[in-house]
């Protein structure tokens, strides 16, 4: 296979990557038929991936315009993968010129790619670090520079948390951010759950067994389970629901019934 400019000679382009199949899922460029081929095979059992990814990546940009319009204007994106249209800092920097925004990820490809595409824009930046080392990304020269922990900052774990185990303590790395950040913080998250897949369980268990034979094991948590990540937050309306449910710009009937296949929430610290 031959490897692409833009891939890192450090990657190994035979292994798929998570953060490359949910480029693939959106449209984008920066994968490779091994990630294509993973995706397509998790999509035997579940052919609407696509769909809620899409979800997914909408509710995100309707959070990050919720928060710049409550006045926060800083955000830490970790688990930020590789930058398609109508990411993060295009969304936060067309309601407010001066926010800024911190992408993290451990993919190389992401990390590279992000650099490429925030070249010139002095209030984005990219961070090679991993949301189970909560102090290696707080006390980053990166973060220093470019979020100040004494203001409200927005933390996006958007699609990330339900690929770290509990062996890794989740609840744990979500609360030593939380801890971190100044009151007025957010928290964004959206989260993986058989709730709300249209169809059986055991269907859906086939796309998940994708993934674990990946290494990278897809968790699905209950509704209960991924509430507990807001523990410390004052849950912002309406609430943990489905993403396309989450303030919606259109009718939410009108929706895939794919993309109601995954939890989506905003807090508030006091």
């Amino acid at each position: 296979m031959e490897r692409p400019a833009w891939a890192p000679r450090s990657i190994d382009i035979t292994v798929p990557s998570v953060s490359r199949m949910y480029d693939y899922y959106l449209g984008g460029s920066h994968n490779f038929e091994v990630d294509r081929e993973a995706a397509r095979k998790a999509m035997e059992f579940m052919p609407g991936l696509p769909k809620v990814m899409q979800a997914n990546r909408a509710f995100m940009r309707r959070a990050v315009r919720f928060a710049v319009s409550e006045g926060v204007t800083q955000f830490l994106d970790i688990g930020s993968g590789i930058p398609t249209f109508g990411n993060v800092h295009e969304v936060a920097q067309a309601a407010d010129l001066e926010a800024r925004v911190m992408y993290v990820d451990r993919d190389p490809v992401a990390v590279a790619h992000s650099k490429v595409v925030l070249e010139g824009n002095d209030r984005a930046d990219v961070l090679a670090a991993d949301l189970r080392e909560p102090r290696d990304i707080l006390g980053s020269d990166e973060v220093g520079r470019l979020i100040d922990l004494n203001r409200p900052v927005a933390l996006l774990l958007v699609a990330i948390l339900h690929f770290v185990e509990e062996a890794d303590d989740p609840y744990g790395a979500v609360a030593e951010l939380r801890g971190a950040l100044a009151p007025g913080s957010m928290l964004v998250l959206t989260h993986a759950t058989y709730e709300g897949i249209p169809l059986p369980p055991e269907r859906a268990e086939g796309a998940v067994d994708v993934y674990r034979d990946m290494r990278n094991p897809l968790i699905m948590r209950t509704r209960d389970e991924i509430a507990r990540f807001f523990e410390g937050y004052d849950m912002v309306e309406p609430g943990l629901v489905p993403m396309p449910r989450w303030r919606p710009d259109t009718a939410p009937e009108d929706e895939d019934p794919y993309a109601f296949s995954g939890l989506a929430g905003v807090g508030r610290t006091a």
